[in-house]
């Protein structure tokens, strides 16, 4: 009996096969498009974790880079000796700057 049931079903997909063409060369298209789409998309990902970690590197270097300036800096040096006369200036220069953009 299990024999008669695989036989069955391999003449009823032969049969389906048969009976519907367009289906199935509808399916083989639609398949050869998933396959080329998913190709595409692996190959965009791969680009851009490329270019994700590439841009992670040079903004890690570039804020090392930053933070030495900052460190050397005689800014620093004065605001560190000179915390409220910073701060100070600090609030002049943004109130100047707020006066001046609120008149436009």
């Amino acid at each position: 009996m299990a024999q008669s049931k695989q036989a069955t079903k391999a003449d009823l997909k032969n049969t389906l096969k048969e009976d519907h063409p367009v289906t199935d060369k509808l399916q083989d298209t639609l398949h050869d498009s998933v396959d080329t789409l998913a190709d595409k998309v692996g190959t965009a990902e791969e680009s851009l974790r490329e270019t994700a970690h590439s841009s992670s590197e040079t903004l890690a270097k570039k804020q090392g880079e930053i933070e030495d300036k900052w460190n050397k800096s005689a800014v620093k040096k004065y605001a560190t000796e000179n915390p409220i006369a910073a701060a100070g200036i600090a609030f002049t220069v943004g109130m100047l700057v707020s006066s001046l953009l609120k008149r436009k």
